[in-house]
């Protein structure tokens, strides 16, 4: 079966850090993206600071495919999403990845799509924004716009890869409890509590009131919190006491 991120092209253009590309493709392979190209690159000697920070997506930097220009690496995308921070007469038809993402999906079904990630310190020229045929912006506080290359590319891909619907989020494997042995349960921390003498018989229903709230829906309050550690406490203190009660005369 044909995966549709197959036909979803991750395009850097003028990338200047061999850092920043290999955290690109552990971002990638993070969501299922193998293809990258990088548009004329202007990266930085230190590749080594490349294949460690891919850490396991060596076969993604490895399998970069790299281009004189912009034009040159989209030439076989039917559709082109760039990715924009800045504003203007011609950025303004911007989306979210969030709201793109099912849109670039539904694209790929129809041939290959390309998102276009810019520069680390100028993004995308005027020009290169008007090879694109949609954009997206990340919505940020507007107090600090700057986002790094990688991490644009990995907000951009956990949208493509959430949209696909794909990914199956755990399971509990045990059964719900039924009502009876939630019953069951509550009736044995009554006689527990009452034995280990954490609460008196005529404050029991009202305790155990507490404790039922607790099972239902966890420890969420300061009061929820102090319950538990004061059986704790008893507990502890009940268990040392019995140990001793047992010890053999000397």
């Amino acid at each position: 079966m044909t995966n549709i991120l197959d036909n979803i092209k991750i395009v850097l253009v003028g990338t200047l850090y061999c850092g920043n590309l290999g955290q690109v493709c552990r971002a990638m392979a993070n969501m299922g993206l193998n293809n990258l190209a990088l548009a004329a690159p202007n990266l930085d000697d230190d590749w080594v600071m490349a294949e460690r920070f891919a850490v396991h997506a060596q076969d993604v930097l490895s399998g970069r495919i790299v281009f004189n220009s912009l034009q040159e690496a989209i030439a076989d995308c039917a559709f082109v999403a760039g990715t924009t921070a800045r504003g203007g007469l011609y950025r303004q038809h911007v989306k979210s990845p969030r709201e793109l993402a099912p849109e670039l999906l539904e694209l790929a079904s129809q041939g290959k799509v390309a998102i276009v990630f810019g520069r680390e310190d100028k993004g995308l020229t005027n020009e290169e924004i008007a090879c694109c045929t949609h954009l997206i912006r990340i919505p940020v506080d507007p107090g600090y716009e700057s986002i790094n290359l990688s991490q644009a590319v990995l907000l951009c891909a956990y949208e493509l890869f959430t949209a696909t619907g794909n990914y199956q989020p755990p399971t509990e494997k045990s059964e719900p409890a039924v009502s009876a042995r939630k019953l069951q349960l509550s009736s044995m921390w009554r006689e527990m509590l009452l034995e280990i003498g954490f609460m008196k018989e005529d404050k029991a229903a009202h305790m155990m009131q507490g404790i039922q709230r607790i099972f239902s829906r966890g420890v969420y309050s300061d009061d929820d919190v102090s319950i538990m550690m004061g059986v704790a406490r008893q507990s502890k203190w009940a268990a040392k006491n019995s140990c001793a009660d047992a010890l053999p005369e000397q």
